[in-house]
């Protein structure tokens, strides 16, 4: 039987994208479920201790930028650290994720879209007309997708996502959650990948 993995995740997230791969990699080898839970990162961030990059340290956003070099190169990619449109606000591209899987749509071409145009193409993904080039780019029906995006049901869905997260331990993105065992951040995948090659029981606090 498939195993499944809940995804915590948000569209703007450079870690995210860093790891989407790798990730994805791991879902095939083991053949898992993804539940897809893009989620508003301040709520979280808000709930469990978190800052926003702006409000951080200048020692802290200093570090961050040395660490996205280092995984940069440590995944052999190619992407600008500080992309002329970022920070952004993500909320509309996460509905978007969320309206795809309510219309029974595999999110995964329009997410590696999404991130490659923030991060290598340097494009404005709070930009409604931005979202529905990419749609269409990925194979979706855009104008279908974005009306529901901008709908009750994806708002609504979006912060039941903040909610979820919360409840599960997640406090930043990404976060994978195997069978209530959390893994933050792109940098533990391997780990991820160690607990379902093993088959191990779930750690726990």
């Amino acid at each position: 039987m498939s195993r499944t993995i809940t995804y915590y995740f948000t569209c703007s997230s450079p870690w995210t994208y860093i790891g989407h791969e790798p990730f994805r990699e791991v879902v095939t080898r083991h053949a898992l479920k993804v539940e897809h839970r893009p989620m508003p990162t301040p709520v979280v961030f808000s709930r469990t201790g978190g800052l926003p990059l702006g409000q951080r340290p200048r020692q802290r956003q200093n570090y961050r930028l040395l660490e996205l070099q280092r995984w940069r190169d440590r995944r052999g990619m190619n992407f600008n650290i500080q992309p002329r449109h970022f920070p952004v606000d993500p909320g509309l591209a996460d509905r978007t994720v969320i309206a795809l899987i309510a219309q029974d749509a595999d999110p995964d071409r329009y997410l590696r879209r999404v991130f490659e145009a923030v991060w290598e193409e340097e494009r404005d993904i709070a930009d409604i007309a931005t979202l529905s080039a990419l749609l269409e780019e990925a194979g979706h029906a855009a104008e279908k997708v974005l009306a529901e995006a901008q709908g009750s049901a994806a708002e609504a869905t979006y912060a039941l996502n903040a909610e979820s997260a919360v409840a599960a331990d997640v406090f930043g993105a990404p976060s994978y959650v195997l069978d209530g065992e959390v893994f933050w951040g792109q940098d533990r995948i391997e780990l991820l990948d160690d607990a379902l090659s093993s088959g191990r029981a779930p750690y726990h606090p």
